[in-house]
């Protein structure tokens, strides 16, 4: 009996190894293991992606040349993204040991006033369609900083895009997105050429492993390519060449047919729109935390959001907090109420008036009282934006604006003609952007989370181009954001938020997240699980995270969830009941945030760390 006892347990040793993997065995406590690299990292969403960012350090380039070259494959493949979406990124220039902020988001085109779309009986500009499209902004974004930064030719860093579009295969996650919303893409005559390989057919996408060609798109990028070419024939800098491409992107014969195929379908876009078109080169908000220095962009993006977050949580004492107790989700998440309330009536556009009063909003005075207003017992559903102009000696004009608004729950099944997409499951919630981290031995470091034009895009006419659909983020009443109100040439205050921490003036941390009003909240998490609970870079990624919803969304019908929080599937159900018992309404799942990416800089051994999430596809190649 002894012996069939032992023989039992062993047998069930062995089945327990077997699930839980080599992990157990090799002491690796991630489902993914740690990236290390010596001279350079290449991260992003898809495996096909960083192979196009190592192809490029493999022949010389520097991380700029890296990151661009996975810009246009994962642009390319429809990562949650297309050629006509927006870039932003943070980069780090070793040469003047400053972090650079770029700013390529689309605008609002010609007519797109809050009187247009509210004549149409409309809540919000569209969520999908050629009246959602801003400006292109992602070809200017990779343009510009592959020509200030870069050592690279456009033609070098564009072939692996240019072979992708002659036909890649297709992977799945992208094929069953296009498929999911054929109905939608048939709408439009040229997406639905480029989209539906298979019309009529029972499935009409690409299936998994199908080599998707896209020949418009690779004519469009072999234009860019000669006007290059001819300008370096003219006797032209490798700089002023790449910006003669830019021009006959926005000025010339790839402009024209923008905005013919667009205007085709219902669109506003002008030639005069694309002609005035700009990429910003910013310098970058930032607050120091503990001795770290944290790099966002400004207002047009909601990433001051988590530098509000970290202010207020900096004067808090988290050795009462252990990691995802009770009291550490509650505190995130009432301070996540503040800050994204904040956001929901403050941020927008930088370069129209009103002008954002980010000056109080990013002080630590202003972080101070906003912690003095959080209710330990119980979840606030009244939380509102607070008032910063006080702490840079300014009287708010819009305390009118102030006292009448609220986050009262909404929902898009109340609202006629809506659809609840944005909260309609875990996919929906996390998908809309993808990430690239790129880093380098000569020390530079990018951090880029280019979005729009995801599927189902409308595809401007011949050129294999998918508009962006960030219209949706702007608002239409001057009460429900006085800093954001639709109008022609403004920015919309999107959600992509790449973030950069330096530490005694050197890079610490480069990271980004993909997964709209999300990405804060996990960009958040994600710092202060490897500075203040002492992760590795791997680690961080994949740990737990919370969500709140909370705050007015950015997406459809704007939507509202007062108390709603989204919670690990591990989580103690004591935790979960005091966290009911304090107001929440819990969601769970295995995966809790968007796919996060990130490169730590090991100082000590002159090395990189790289993290790349186990939610989603995506990968990351280091050496």
């Amino acid at each position: 009996m002894n012996t069939i006892r032992i023989m039992k347990r062993t047998l069930i040793f062995i089945a327990a190894l077997l699930i839980l993997g080599p992990n157990i065995l090799s002491g690796q406590r991630t489902q993914k293991p740690v990236l290390h690299a010596k001279k350079w990292m290449a991260i992003t969403g898809k495996p096909l992606g960083a192979t196009a960012g190592a192809m490029i350090f493999s022949r010389g380039g520097n991380a700029i040349d890296a990151s661009c070259a996975m810009l246009a494959a994962t642009s390319t493949m429809w990562d949650v993204l297309s050629w006509g979406g927006e870039t932003q990124a943070l980069i780090y220039n070793p040469k003047t040991q400053k972090v650079i902020g770029i700013n390529a988001l689309g605008v609002a085109p010609t007519g797109a006033t809050a009187d247009f779309f509210l004549d149409k009986e409309m809540n919000f500009p569209p969520q999908y369609g050629p009246l959602a499209a801003v400006t292109p902004g992602t070809p200017g974004g990779l343009m510009t900083m592959l020509a200030e930064w870069g050592t690279m030719s456009l033609s070098e860093v564009l072939a692996p895009a240019m072979e992708m579009a002659l036909g890649y295969p297709i992977e799945a996650q992208t094929a069953n997105a296009i498929e999911r919303n054929k109905e939608r893409i048939k709408e439009w005559p040229y997406s639905k050429e480029i989209y539906l390989t298979h019309p009529g057919e029972e499935r009409e996408a690409p299936n998994a492993g199908e080599i998707f060609v896209q020949e418009d798109l690779y004519q469009t990028l072999t234009k860019l390519v000669e006007a290059e070419k001819n300008a370096l024939d003219e006797g032209k800098s490798r700089k002023e060449a790449i910006y003669a491409a830019y021009d006959r992107f926005y000025r010339g014969d790839i402009a024209q047919e923008i905005v013919r195929g667009t205007q085709e379908q219902g669109g506003l876009i002008t030639m005069e729109d694309l002609d005035q078109w700009q990429v910003y080169i910013e310098e970058p908000e930032v607050t120091n935390y503990k001795g770290i220095d944290v790099y966002k962009l400004t207002s047009w993006v909601q990433s001051p959001v988590m530098l509000q977050a970290l202010n207020m949580i900096e004067g808090m004492d988290l050795s009462t907090m252990p990691y995802n107790s009770t009291r550490y989700l509650h505190m995130l998440y009432q301070v996540m109420n503040m800050a994204f309330a904040d956001r929901d009536f403050y941020y927008g556009d930088p370069y129209f008036e009103p002008k954002e009063p980010m000056e109080g909003l990013l002080s630590k005075e202003y972080a101070r009282e906003r912690v003095k207003q959080i209710n330990w017992d119980k979840n606030d559903e009244g939380v509102k934006p607070g008032d910063p102009y006080p702490f840079q000696d300014e009287i708010n004009p819009f305390l009118d604006l102030l006292e009448e608004w609220s986050n009262k729950a909404t929902s898009a099944l109340d609202l006629p003609g809506t659809r609840s997409e944005e909260f309609a499951g875990d996919e929906m919630f996390y998908l809309g952007t993808t990430s690239i981290q790129a880093a380098d031995a000569e020390g530079w470091v990018v951090s880029i989370t280019p979005s729009g034009g995801w599927v189902p895009a409308v595809v401007a006419g011949n050129t294999g181009i998918g508009l962006s659909q960030r219209m949706q983020s702007f608002v239409l009443k001057e009460s429900d954001n006085p800093f954001n109100v639709v109008e022609p040439g403004k920015r919309p205050r999107a959600t992509l938020t790449p973030s950069m921490a330096l530490k005694d003036g050197k890079p610490y941390i480069s990271f980004a997240v993909q997964g709209g009003d999300s990405q804060d909240q996990n960009s958040l998490q994600f710092f202060l699980n490897m500075v203040e609970f002492g992760m590795n870079v791997q680690e961080a990624v994949e740990a737990a995270n919370m969500n709140s919803f909370q705050m007015r969304g950015s997406f459809g019908q704007h939507e509202v969830r007062p108390g709603r929080m989204l919670l690990h599937s591990s989580t103690p159900y004591w935790t979960r009941k005091e966290l009911r018992a304090m107001g929440y309404s819990l969601q769970e799942s295995d995966r809790t945030s968007g796919p996060l990416n990130a490169i730590f800089f090991d100082w000590t051994n002159g090395s990189m760390w790289g993290g790349s999430s186990n939610h989603g596809e995506d990968y990351g190649i280091g050496w």
